[in-house]
Parts: C-alpha cells; structure tokens; sequence
C-alpha cells in the first residue's frame, strides 16, 4: 500500500482538496485491498479555514511527508498571489521535507506553490487556464504548458483543474496498478475513465473589439451572415477603402488580421450551433461559414483540441 499526504493550505478549495482521497482512496489491488492510504495533513496539525465558510480538522502534521509515497497539495484561493521563493515559512519547510524521489502532484492553482518552491524550475508545467499567462509571467523558469490537463515531468505532475485533477488521479492508479483497476475506480466515481481532448476546449477567447467605428458597420454586415462567402477585398470595399489602408485600420482596430477575425467570428457561430442545436456537423460547418464539415472539424481542433461531436457531447445545453 502507497502511502499519499495531502497537504491542506489554509483557504483551501474542499472540493480539490476531496479528490485525492475520493480516487486514490477508492483504488484496490488484486487482491481486494487497498491500494492506497489516503491522509490529510496541515503544516502544523492544527485545523485550517476552507475557501467555504467551514473548517478541516486534520488528523497529521505535516511531517508525514516524510514518510509519504506521493505528496498531494490541492489549491487554496490566495495561492496565485505567490510569486519565485516567496513561500509562507511553513509551507516551505514542508517542501523541503519531500525527498525529490517522491511523486509530488498540484491540483489546479497549487502549481503556484510548488513553482514558488522552486520545484518547477526547467520543468513543463500546468494550471488553470484563467491564470496560464500570469502563471508564465510570474515564474519564468516554468516550461508552462496551457493546453494540457495534466503535465508529468519526473516525479512532479501538475493538473490544471479540479476535474482535470480527477484525470491525473485516474492516471496514477492506471500506472500503479493497470488499467483493469484504473477502470473500475472511474466505474465507482461514475467518470470517465480517460477524457480526449484538453484544456484549450474551456478557454473563453472573446472575439476581438472593433475601436474605429468608421470599420463597425463593415463588421456588423460580415457577421449578420456568416455563411456568405466573405474576403478582404469584399471587406475593404464595403468599408470604401483600400486592401492596404483597411488591413492597418482593421488591426489597429481590433489588434487582429480580418481573417483571424472571421475564422474567431466562424468559430464563435459553430460552438454556439453545437450547444443549442441537433443540426448536423456539416450542416452547422455550412452556416458557421467553413464551407465543409472537415474545415470546420480541422479548425475546431486547432482551437478546443477536440472534434465538433465531441464538443457538442460536453457542451450541449
């Protein structure tokens, strides 16, 4: 049997910080046991406040990290205002309790922590995607990877949210110990056992603004009808301008080309098609603008990471 501390932090997110045991804690070996020992702990022993209004009571200080299999720390709400050897005493004195051969694991924001600690230092890594960009500029030793759902480098792997916690988890057990027995807990959780795609297909991407209202009314026309056919030239000359003058009035406008403001605008259409429609993918290529379901599918990827069914399949309404 493994032994895993989780290392609660105090304003810690309980859900995150339920994850480790609910996985981990629900694995067995073949022989019907358990697979791992599942432990909470504190820096010091004592209770710490949760990000919900209610207290943990830990049953371990943190010395159990010592003799810890795997060391879990799950994210706290004040974790992204951590910055490079910046760690609370406690907390770094923890850390540096953890042998480098122990697996060491962050649950969505806690990457902040281990990057504070230096333990990310040359290494890929991830976190939420809200705070990808100021995770890269806070720590810029960081190899930071945005688009996965979970990043292992060595024996540090970082998750990058709390579902995407429950898929790193489920990646341990399978592994540990099979694929047979990684199965059955994600049977138990009722999850699946093994999510395709990344984190890209949760990004919010606002299509850009326009600031020269000179251009909006060209704007406005090529996105009241986004199955027609729509290039620079018919932009420009909507607009009364030349290819040249109004590709630098577009970009200075919207900080974008026209044509990664349309395919932003097509995109837009489709994602919104496929979570409030039945229409078909080629259907929905053709009034998103893409002309073909294989574009749309080929652009979808490159954008969500995912196919268009796919998409539909997690974010129907």
């Amino acid at each position: 049997m493994q032994r895993v501390a989780v290392l609660a932090d105090r304003d810690v997110l309980p859900f995150e910080l339920s994850l480790a045991g609910r996985v981990l804690g629900t694995a067995t070996d073949r022989e019907g046991r358990p697979a791992y020992e599942v432990i909470v702990c504190t820096v010091d022993g004592a209770p710490v406040a949760t990000a919900e209004g209610f207290a943990v009571q830990p049953q371990h200080d943190a010395s159990v990290v010592e003799s810890a299999d795997l060391v879990v720390v799950p994210p706290s709400s004040h974790h992204p205002d951590l910055t490079p050897g910046a760690l609370p005493t406690g907390l770094a004195t923890v850390l540096d309790r953890v042998s480098p051969a122990t697996r060491l694991v962050s649950v969505c924001l806690a990457s902040y922590v281990l990057a504070a600690a230096g333990r990310l230092d040359g290494r890929r890594a991830t976190t939420h995607w809200m705070h990808v960009e100021h995770f890269a500029r806070t720590f810029p030793r960081v190899r930071v990877v945005g688009s996965e759902l979970f990043v292992t480098d060595g024996q540090v792997v970082t998750a990058a949210g709390a579902s995407a916690g429950i898929d790193l988890f489920l990646s341990i057990v399978r592994d540990d110990h099979g694929s047979h027995v990684a199965n059955e807990v994600a049977r138990q959780c009722v999850v699946p056992p093994w999510r395709r795609g990344d984190q890209q297909q949760f990004v919010e991407r606002p299509v850009p603004r326009c600031t020269d209202d000179e251009l909006s009314a060209t704007l406005e026309w090529a996105s009241s009808d986004l199955a027609r056919s729509v290039g620079l030239e018919d932009l420009a000359r909507h607009a009364g301008m030349s290819r040249r003058t109004f590709t630098r009035r577009f970009r200075a406008a919207t900080g974008s080309s026209p044509g990664q403001w349309l395919l932003a605008q097509r995109l837009d259409e489709a994602r919104r098609l496929l979570e409030l429609g039945d229409e078909t993918v080629d259907a929905v290529a053709h009034r998103a603008g893409f002309g073909s379901a294989s574009s749309l599918r080929k652009h979808m990827a490159a954008r969500t990471g995912v196919s268009p069914d796919e998409y539909r399949r997690a974010f129907r309404r």
